[in-house]
């Protein structure tokens, strides 16, 4: 059964029926509710959307870009993933030179171009990979906490500290956007690997779907490690909110049926290097509903 359109059209009724109008940063204004759970049995197929055409290769670069630590949006760039164009562009100071098609060109062209103003800040890779923070005899040093959690839930899998933060309180304020989905913890019972994902902000229709999907995806490459079968994949929600240009895009999909999940099959899985290969089978879809994205 496809629980996974089903929760998140439901999401989508309750923002329309109960949402609270809302400013936000971007200006464009939103509706919004406080608090929501997303939960989906991961043995009833992987969690992408069917009541629309997915990015499916565009989500899993930007996973893969997480995983290699990366900051910087020139691999996005050169892999056709441009959701954090338009984040890097803002951060830009000269718009007045270059209009962002031009300076997402320069990014791909322009290597010392893509090194100075390419770089976001020490976001999530840099959190995941490479956690700063000092001692108490005030001495610097850094944490991988992906390596560190996939070692930790091989040795001490009933551990209560499987944990992965991207907020990094002494890092917030260089970063372009602070981290939405701020951390996540992983929980093993039974030879099965449930993982729980916090965000504080929700787009809920262009972001969450992606968000389902990648930590889908994040939760299988950790079973690939760890030699675990997927529990749980579940989203605890905080600023649940809809962009009021994404209304009409709302009510499309919410009166479309949803088909049977697709599964998905992994190979040549190096997770700390940010490599896997994957086959999503059997995706039936509606299509894509384009929506603006705010930044």
């Amino acid at each position: 059964m496809n629980t996974v359109d089903k929760q998140y059209q439901g999401f989508l009724r309750k923002l329309i029926m109960y949402g609270k109008d809302k400013e936000d940063r971007t200006g464009t204004g939103t509706i919004s509710y406080f608090g929501e759970t997303f939960r989906h049995d991961m043995s009833n197929g992987f969690p992408l959307l069917t009541t629309k055409k997915m990015a499916v290769k565009t989500m899993m670069t930007e996973l893969k870009w997480f995983l290699k630590g990366d900051t910087n949006i020139k691999y996005l760039v050169d892999n056709n993933c441009h959701i954090w164009d338009g984040d890097a562009y803002k951060a830009y100071p000269h718009k007045d030179k270059l209009t962002q098609k031009e300076f997402i060109n320069k990014i791909k062209t322009d290597w010392e171009f893509a090194r100075v103003w390419g770089e976001l800040g020490p976001i999530y890779g840099k959190q995941w990979r490479n956690w700063f923070g000092y001692d108490t005899n005030v001495n610097p040093y850094s944490v991988d906490q992906i390596s560190e959690l996939i070692k930790n839930i091989k040795e001490n899998p009933s551990s209560r500290r499987l944990m992965v933060s991207a907020w990094n309180v002494g890092e917030i304020d260089k970063v372009v956007l602070p981290p939405c989905h701020y951390g996540f913890q992983c929980y093993v019972s039974d030879g099965k690997l449930s993982l729980m994902w916090n965000q504080r902000s929700v787009d809920t229709f262009l972001g969450l779907p992606f968000n389902i999907a990648s930590y889908g995806m994040l939760l299988l490459l950790l079973c690939e490690e760890t030699n675990l079968k997927p529990g749980e994949l579940i989203g605890s929600l905080g600023d649940v909110h809809l962009y009021k240009n994404h209304l009409e895009q709302t009510h499309e999909q919410i009166k479309r049926d949803s088909f049977k999940l697709p599964t998905i099959e992994l190979s040549n899985v190096d997770v700390l290097n940010g490599e896997f290969d994957y086959e999503i089978k059997d995706y039936e879809y509606h299509p894509t509903i384009k929506a603006p994205l705010s930044n």
